[in-house]
Parts: structure tokens; C-alpha cells; sequence
């Protein structure tokens, strides 16, 4: 199958940032075959094509990688909001008390609709039954680095024992060792979570089958004064059990020291940068100034729907420039060019995949047209500016990931999003029932 995508700005994101008027591209089954500038249609005439589709205008850019998440939390969106510590106050104990595997499944369509919808072709994702959302990446299309939640605590899919994730996310690698659609990652759920044996068990994971290794790093205020009371830090604790290393994704990242970035440049990890749910918790503001100054490769990451209540990586990138310029007080810090570049080649090189972010001949056929008609987007002196600034998920006209279109005219192709909203809903009665418990502070 062949597609023709012409009549854009097409915005190649490759280390040289070029940048095609009149852009066209042409792909063939999960690949893309050819690209390049032509004044009319006619030029293109020569090009053989299944569909052609006329960009109107608009702008082509590869898909965001979103490089943290749990997408299966929709049900908890809009709860406690504002309620200090949340995770432990009711989180986890609802968690325990109320999802189940059709719940999981449910929550991560919608919310895998919701990321296509915006643009979204990659996500990975930290998770209870991750099976499940498995299940739900190959009914849609999108790509899934998923990874089962590991803790040292009793788990809605391990209700009997603590860890239970262990057993459970040896049997998904094997299931999926060979997939390109669903890659399994070692996700322990943070530094403080889990016994640092157990932590150091699941990084020896990631080192044998050289998957990533991806967990919540300093964080929590509570987090930084366990690792204070032991003269550490939650990076140089993670170094001295040898779980830092080049498999290891850290999440969030809020309160890091100079010595901390030093030694995870050293080491060659990786950051998955939050900024809506970090500001949203009034955590702090990320270094990533110091980070992008070192070459420390990162991501961004919507987090999940109950973090940051969006899975929509444009609200992700205004968010980021804005808290690091005032970070910062420097106006000039992180241009919307390297945002982009941040959402798009930097989440794919968080994740080490060499294979998607940047539009080249041979890459995955993985992109998204923006349309420029609505009025958000006029006038459009710099296509830069105008999707980190100005555009929002609302202006996704077109999503295709491996080759295949999976968002036309900006609706899902593949899925029925209003029927999986009413099935969510109606699966969610018994959840809603034991989220009466929490009333008072959510």
C-alpha cells in the first residue's frame, strides 16, 4: 500500500532541521519510501500511490513520542485534584480495591484514542494487567513500550503477595520478546517502592534481555528526605546498587543535583520529562536546562490521565518552555524548535529507538499532519512556533503509525470512541461505588 501526503510544510525533525515547502511524502506499507519539495500536484504525477491525500497547507511532522504514562487511569480523572499526596492517601488503596483487567483494557482504548487524537503515535506506559493494554495497542495501531507496575506491595492483578508484578512481567517479555508493535520494558515503580535487592533483581532484568529500565526518580519530597537521612540521593542510591546505566529511563526528575546529572551522563541514562503533572502537583520545575547543557538524552511524558489529567502532548510542549524560561528568568531557553525536537526524535532516543521521530526515507511511516486553517493558527511566520505555541490536539487532521492511518480528518479510523466511552462507563459502576470511601478528600 502506498500513501501520498502533499502540499505541506513538512518538518523533517533531523539533526540538521530541514525543513521542505511544498513538502510531499510517499509511503509504502510500514515504511517511508521517498520525500521531498514539489510547486503543484502535477509535478507529482510520476509518483505511484494508492491514496494521495492533499495536505491543504498544512504542517507534516513526524509522531510524538510520548515516553511516560499509565494510560489505563482515565477512570480516576478529575479525582482529588487538588488533594496533597494523593498517591498514598487514595491511589494505590482504590487501585488495589477496584481495577480490574476490563477496566485496564477499557481505559487504555480511550485513552490510546485520546493520543492518537493528538498526534500521539508512541507511548510507554507503567501499569496493572499490562497485558491488557497490550491487547488495546494492537486492536489500535499505536506502538506500546509497556512495562507491568513492579512494587513491594499487594496489586489489584497481585492481590495475594507483594512483587507479584515480578512473575507476572516475565511471562509478558516472552509473550512479546519478538514484537514490534508491543516492546516490553522492566517499569519498577519508583526508588522508595520496592526493597533495593528487588530493585537491583529488576534492572539485572533490563541488562538481559537490553530492554529499558524505567521508574519514578526524585520526585517526592518524601522520597528526597529518605535518601537525605542516608547521605544519598535517589540517583546516586540507584548508581550504588548498579540500576543506573544506559537501560535506565528516570522518570520526573524534579529535584536533581549537578552531581546527579553528571553522574547520569556518565552512566548514559535518560530522562522522561513531566512538566504538566510535576506543576500540576506543585512538585518543582525539572533542571532540564542543566540536563539539555550536559546532552543527557530526554523525552516528554504525558504521565498518566489522573497526573495530568491530558494525554495530549501539545499541552506538554507550552507547558515546558514556559516553566523553564521562568525557571531559568531567561526568555530564551528551549526555542520551539528544540521543543519539538524534545516530543518528537528526543522521546524516540529516550527510548532508544532509532526508527521513528525523524521523517527520512527508510524510517517508520510514523507522522501526523496539522491542519493551519482554524484560527489558533494565523498568521504562521515559523511552523515551529505555531505547534508549540499556538496549535492544540484539536488542529491533528491526520495520524498514521507504521503505515497505516489511524486518524483521518480528525476522527479515529480504527476506533469507535463513543461506544468504548459508554462500555468504559458502564464497567467503571463498581469503581465509582468504592470511590464513595474516599468522598471526603477527593
Amino acid at each position: 500500500m502506498r500513501t501520498l501526503i502533499y502540499n505541506t510544510t513538512l518538518l523533517t525533525m533531523d539533526s540538521d532541521g530541514s525543513i521542505l515547502n511544498n513538502g510531499w511524502i510517499l509511503t509504502e506499507n510500514d515504511r517511508i519510501l521517498a520525500l521531498g519539495s514539489a510547486e503543484t500536484a502535477e509535478d507529482l504525477s510520476g509518483l505511484y500511490a494508492d491514496q494521495r491525500i492533499d495536505g491543504k497547507a498544512g504542517i507534516l511532522l513526524p509522531g510524538f513520542v510520548n515516553v511516560h504514562c499509565h494510560v489505563s487511569m482515565v477512570p480516576f480523572r478529575t479525582m482529588g485534584d487538588d488533594c496533597p499526596d494523593r498517591l498514598r492517601r487514595f491511589l494505590f488503596p482504590l487501585e488495589l480495591q477496584a481495577m480490574n483487567r476490563e477496566l485496564v483494557y477499557l481505559g487504555a482504548l480511550y485513552g490510546i484514542g485520546e493520543m492518537l487524537l493528538s498526534g500521539i503515535t508512541t507511548f510507554l506506559d507503567m501499569d496493572y494487567f499490562e497485558d491488557e493494554v497490550a491487547r488495546a495497542c494492537l486492536d489500535t495501531g499505536i506502538r506500546g513500550y509497556l512495562g507491568e507496575t513492579l512494587i513491594g506491595q499487594k496489586t489489584c492483578d497481585s492481590p495475594e503477595k507483594e512483587y507479584g508484578g515480578f512473575a507476572y512481567q516475565k511471562a509478558f517479555l516472552e509473550n512479546y520478546r519478538s514484537s514490534d508493535r508491543v516492546i516490553p520494558v522492566i517499569a519498577p515503580h519508583g526508588t522508595t517502592t520496592l526493597n533495593p535487592e528487588k530493585l537491583a533483581e529488576a534492572y539485572q532484568f533490563a541488562e538481559r534481555y537490553d530492554t529499558i529500565y524505567t521508574l519514578h526518580t526524585a520526585e517526592q519530597d518524601y522520597e528526597m528526605e529518605h535518601f537525605r537521612k542516608m547521605g544519598m540521593t535517589p540517583v546516586s542510591f540507584l548508581d550504588s546498587i548498579g540500576a543506573l546505566g544506559r537501560h535506565t529511563l528516570a522518570v520526573h526528575c524534579i529535584h536533581m543535583t549537578e552531581d546527579d546529572l553528571m553522574l547520569m551522563k556518565e552512566r548514559g541514562s535518560r530522562i522522561a520529562h513531566c512538566v504538566g503533572s510535576n506543576a500540576k502537583a506543585g512538585k518543582g520545575v525539572a533542571p532540564m536546562q542543566d540536563a539539555d547543557r550536559l546532552g543527557i538524552p530526554f523525552g516528554l511524558g504525558t504521565d498518566g490521565p489522573s497526573s495530568g489529567n491530558t494525554l495530549s502532548m501539545y499541552d506538554q510542549m507550552r507547558i515546558m518552555p514556559y516553566a523553564q524560561k521562568t525557571r531559568y528568568h531567561d526568555r530564551s531557553l528551549f526555542p520551539a524548535k528544540r521543543v519539538l525536537e524534545a516530543a518528537t526524535r528526543g522521546g524516540a532516543e529516550a527510548l532508544y529507538n532509532t526508527e521513528i521521530g525523524v521523517l527520512a526515507a527508510g524510517k517508520k511511516a510514523d507522522l501526523q499532519l496539522v491542519e493551519t486553517q482554524s484560527v489558533n493558527m494565523f498568521p504562521l511566520y515559523n511552523p515551529y512556533s505555531a505547534l508549540v505555541y499556538s496549535a492544540n490536539a484539536s488542529n491533528v487532521s491526520l495520524v498514521m503509525a507504521d503505515g497505516e492511518i489511524l486518524v483521518r480528518d480528525g476522527r479515529l479510523v480504527k476506533l469507535d470512541i463513543d461506544k468504548v466511552k459508554a462500555d468504559l462507563m458502564q464497567e467503571m459502576k463498581a469503581f465509582m461505588t468504592s470511590a464513595e470511601n474516599y468522598k471526603e478528600i477527593i
